[in-house]
């Protein structure tokens, strides 16, 4: 009997060692530098278990061993708290450092940049179309909802999730500027401002200018003039579903819509796209000028004038240089 429990005494001490060194080992090889030379970007799936992340992890190259890893989560009681979704893992992080990343759900980054003057259905389509986003967009865009803006996302974002923030923070833009604007007796509520905002987008595409134009525009409605803003005018011809594809012809300048304010009164009845930050603003800081006209100088700007026997005169100008180029 004596024998017996020394016996037994012994294999339990022998046990033990080899259960002490064996985890030892594990702890090793999970807190120590990893075996990854290459930054490696995983996607670990909903639902996805400890053992099927610490598979992907080892046959990536990621971890030393499987097991280690496993036994370092539980070791740390952190099984339940490992994040599904697209991680980006750094060569030579530790198992602990992985695990580090996983429970914080520190996902890959994408960037969708929305330019200014798109119109919601080109915006919808960035949306649509982007492989990152997941899900139908079922939100309806309506125009001129949406900021211009480069937005984070990550893998598995909803699609009406991010048109929802677009939409969020254009309406906090908005209420921010108005709540901080000098009152003009032109620009009667949120929705002028947007509309002739949207209108500045389109007639310029350069942001020295944006105030310069807005200018304008306030001079004419001061005025009681049209408007006379080609791009409204392509906008009401589509009534914004597509692209006009051809140059305006008279007859479109003369047709009777909501939109076109050659024919039209004042603003439109909503904007024409999604204007940016420095449209709004400009339309609420514009430039101080006498200026009623403009058109376009060839490189990309406009040529500015206050009466109309100027302005005809640049027009001529214009012509002129279109027809030399055309050569």
């Amino acid at each position: 009997m004596k024998r017996f429990l020394i016996f037994f005494l012994a294999l339990f001490v022998l046990v033990s060692a080899v259960v002490g060194s064996i985890a030892a080992y594990g702890w090793h090889l999970f807190t120590n530098t990893g075996p990854l030379q290459e930054e490696v970007t995983l996607i670990f799936e909903k639902g996805s278990g400890l053992r099927s992340i610490s598979k992907k992890l080892e046959t990536a190259g990621v971890i030393h061993n499987e097991f280690s890893f496993m036994f370092g989560v539980r070791a740390r009681s952190q099984a339940k708290n490992l994040k599904a979704g697209e991680f980006e893992i750094a060569p030579g992080l530790s198992g602990e450092q992985v695990l580090a990343l996983l429970v914080s759900g520190k996902t890959a980054v994408y960037y969708l940049t929305i330019p200014e003057g798109l119109q919601s259905r080109e915006i919808a389509d960035l949306i649509s179309h982007n492989p990152v986003l997941s899900g139908d967009l079922t939100v309806p865009l309506v125009e001129g909802s949406l900021l211009p803006e480069t937005y984070q996302l990550r893998r598995g974002d909803s699609k009406n999730s991010v048109a929802e923030r677009m939409m969020s923070l254009q309406k906090k833009a908005i209420d921010d500027l108005w709540r901080n604007r000098t009152p003009d007796p032109l620009i009667t509520s949120k929705a002028d401002l947007l509309i002739l905002a949207s209108i500045v987008e389109k007639e310029t595409g350069l942001a020295t200018e944006r105030a310069h134009v807005a200018g304008v525009f306030l001079n004419r409605l001061k005025r009681k003039m049209r408007l006379q803003s080609d791009p409204t005018v392509a906008y009401g011809v589509t009534n914004g579903a597509a692209d006009l594809g051809r140059p305006i012809s008279k007859k479109d300048l003369a047709a009777k819509n909501k939109y076109n304010t050659y024919t039209l009164k004042g603003l439109p009845v909503g904007p024409i796209c999604n204007p940016g930050l420095d449209s709004l603003k400009a339309v609420l800081s514009p430039m101080k000028t006498k200026d009623l006209y403009f058109v376009a100088d060839g490189t990309g700007g406009h040529v500015f004038a206050p009466t109309l026997k100027e302005h005809n005169r640049n027009v001529r100008n214009w012509r002129k240089l279109k027809k030399s180029k055309s050569n």
